[in-house]
């Protein structure tokens, strides 16, 4: 249906199966869709997918200008064959649209089971046309296209039902002007020439994923790097547990055990609920309920070779500071001539395992800011300066100049 019989609070405007497979017709007719998602990830190990909105094109015909969109509002918490649009997604020869789409994306390839191609994010796109990297999906239509959203229901439970007239109102705003603001921003690239920068770009996201890696979860522990090698064996082992635990149970981690208890257990180890007992952060719940399990872990973790403290790979040292200053001040003015968001080329920590590699003698780090378009725009320049092949002055303009 359209956005104005949702906006006016339409009996039942939750899309059913037969409508889904006329929409998916609609879309593979006009070769793209626009989607986009509300999740609960409170509360959960994994964001709990709740609805997904999409918009088909429904042109007018006879040479009739184009009618707005068609706008669908799935209900993900009841039972539908969202088979016609999952395979859309998949389909190489249908252009998907998002704003800002990693998340949904990562949530649909899990909640559908399906892949995600030939993508197109308007939030990326437009960072090589001017505007920040991070522009908001409002700000966007508002800067593009004069237009304006409302946002009445941004922070609400998705996953009470039945939804409200205000929430499905709010879902079809997401989407009901985003293939409109799709063609601007890429008549924008095509007058620029970077088209193909930006769909390299939006690329990236089709790998986009929730899951994560038990075993390498215990790197992200806080004060991870203070643990001697024996303690970082225990903490892995107890993060790899955790993590397995959160997952089967679909809660967070930190309600499984908070992440101070969990580095205080892995530096003294405990071989007893007696000892484990003495241990700050873990209630006596927790303990009657998991303290087998985490005595186990700690074990285990014993029992393991120990974790050698080795210095973070790309770490900077001191020394680096002044020449990551200098590559960012080369980066930055490159981004300005070229119209394009800075932090679509590099981060800091990118920069800093430049830095490093450079300083150690070791092959290039396998960074984004020196593959593919970044490459092109900055790479050769980038190496010629930190290899001392060339300098950076300032410009009678008062531009940066690399000679």
């Amino acid at each position: 249906m359209d956005a104005q019989t949702i906006r006016r609070g339409a009996r039942n405007p939750l899309a059913t199966g037969d409508e889904l497979a006329v929409a998916a017709a609609a879309a593979r007719e006009h070769g793209r869709i626009g989607i986009d998602t509300e999740f609960m990830s409170e509360g959960r190990y994994r964001a709990l997918l709740c609805l997904v909105q999409i918009a088909v094109d429904d042109p007018g015909s006879d040479g009739a200008p184009a009618r707005p969109p068609r706008i669908h509002l799935i209900d993900s918490l009841n039972e539908i064959d969202i088979t016609p649009i999952a395979q859309l997604l998949a389909d190489p020869s249908i252009e998907v649209v998002l704003h800002a789409g990693r998340q949904d994306v990562a949530i649909l390839r899990r909640a559908w089971n399906t892949e995600m191609t030939n993508i197109f994010d308007t939030q990326l796109a437009a960072g090589f046309v001017g505007a920040s990297a991070q522009t908001g999906y409002g700000n966007l239509l508002g800067s593009m296209l004069g237009r304006r959203v409302g946002k009445t229901a941004s922070y609400t439970r998705w996953d009470a039902r039945p939804l409200t007239a205000e929430q499905l109102s709010y879902a079809a705003e997401d989407v009901v002007h985003l293939l409109e603001l799709a063609d601007e921003v890429q008549r924008r690239l095509h007058a620029s020439g970077r088209e193909a920068w930006a769909r390299e770009e939006c690329r990236r996201l089709e790998h986009a994923t929730d899951e994560r890696d038990p075993d390498s979860a215990w790197e992200r522990l806080p004060r991870i790097g203070q643990l001697d090698p024996r303690a970082r064996a225990v903490a892995r082992e107890l993060a790899a547990w955790r993590e397995r635990t959160a997952s089967e149970e679909d809660r967070p981690v930190g309600s499984v055990l908070a992440d101070p208890a969990l580095v205080e257990l892995a530096k003294r180890h405990p071989s007893n609920i007696g000892a484990l007992e003495q241990i700050r952060g873990i209630h006596p719940s927790g303990i009657r309920r998991r303290g087998a399990a985490i005595l186990e872990a700690v074990a285990a973790g014993m029992q393991a070779p120990p974790i050698p403290r080795e210095e973070a790979r790309g770490r900077s040292d001191p020394d680096d500071a002044p020449l990551i200053v200098l590559a960012e001040a080369l980066l930055r003015a490159r981004a300005l001539e070229a119209g394009l968001a800075y932090e679509l080329i590099a981060s800091r920590s990118e920069l800093e395992l430049i830095v490093a590699a450079g300083r150690r003698g070791e092959p290039e780090p396998d960074v984004r800011t020196l593959e593919g378009w970044r490459s092109e725009l900055v790479g050769a320049d980038l190496r010629d300066l930190l290899a001392g092949r060339k300098s950076v002055s300032v410009g009678p303009d008062r531009h940066l100049v690399l000679g």
